[in-house]
């Protein structure tokens, strides 16, 4: 057994619809902060004592949330209000909003050139809605707009080459963005599963895993685009997190409500561990492995440890 749940942590009762989206942990601070989308509002959780401190409240329709420990700073999507938020943990009524594309969603961040790349879902009624902004987070100005081939999911940011990887779902691709303030797509790698949704980077081997809402979990080379090897899902598959302490990769499946650990390489399942129907986002404290389970029925985040 790798995953083993040793407690739980309860946060606030929806007050509406959505359930809770991307999350991401600070390391230095130890803090967690999730995007609780029913209330419109980032859950803040201490991850050295497990317990719930507060929610930072009006980001409305809140779909992601990104850390930049180099830089101390924390990113939210707002997709009801077409925004990013931009704020350090040490100041949070500090929080500044861009006004960027329609329905912001996936992050990533360049953390050299303080450039936050925002992925959007756009609008299918809105021709050229599908498009990536580069946010430059010094200034608070949005200072690119690079339109993509369809629909955005999750993105990445790959300091070895200076590319954002972001996930088009259909057609299913991985679109290359070049990060300055010219950004181009340099080059899309075709996905050969529908729907890629989570993604994420071993910076280290330059190996990129896709979660496909086609149940499948795609591993490429992040520079050349060769897919490696591909690993069926139980089940439609979201967030996807790379630890590289043990070389695991957890999916987050809200349909039955599962995590799947895979080994990283070679790609093979070691086990599957039951959560909650609809939790589909986890989020990794790399420094002690473990993972948090947001689980939306009972409102509270499940905290499992890896014993690897």
């Amino acid at each position: 057994m790798a995953l083993e749940l040793v407690r739980y942590v309860d946060l606030p009762e929806h007050a509406g619809r959505g359930g809770f989206d991307h999350g991401a942990v600070h390391r230095r601070r130890r803090r967690l902060y999730v995007a609780h989308t029913a209330n419109d509002a980032l859950d803040v959780i201490d991850c050295k004592a497990q317990v719930y401190l507060h929610s930072i409240p009006g980001l409305t329709g809140v779909a992601g949330a990104l850390v930049a420990d180099d830089r101390d700073l924390i990113f939210t999507s707002n997709r009801g209000e077409n925004t990013v938020g931009i704020f350090s943990p040490s100041n949070e009524a500090a929080l500044v909003r861009v006004a960027v594309g329609i329905r912001p969603n996936g992050l990533a961040f360049d953390p050299a050139d303080g450039l936050l790349l925002v992925a959007h879902v756009g609008d299918p009624a809105l021709p050229g809605s599908h498009t990536v902004s580069i946010v430059d987070v010094v200034t608070h100005t949005r200072i690119a707009d690079v339109a993509v081939g369809g629909r955005t999911r999750w993105a990445v940011f790959d300091r070895e080459t200076g590319d954002f990887l972001v996930n088009i779902a259909d057609p299913p691709q991985i679109a290359v963005v070049e990060a300055s303030a010219t950004a181009r797509v340099a080059k899309v790698y075709p996905i050969p599963a529908a729907g890629p949704h989570g993604l994420a980077l071993d910076p280290a081997t330059g190996r990129l895993w896709c979660a496909c809402d086609g149940k499948a979990l795609v591993c490429l080379d992040a520079r050349s685009g060769e897919i490696r090897s591909t690993h069926d899902l139980s089940g439609v598959p979201d967030v996807v997190v790379f630890n590289p302490n043990p070389g695991h990769v957890y999916v987050a499946i809200g349909d039955p409500g599962v995590v799947e650990v895979f080994q990283a390489w070679p790609l093979r399942r070691l086990e599957t561990v039951l959560t909650e129907p609809g939790a589909h986002t986890i989020a990794l404290d790399e420094a002690h492995n473990t993972v948090y389970a947001f689980l939306p029925q009972t409102h509270r985040a499940a905290v499992l440890t890896d014993h690897w």
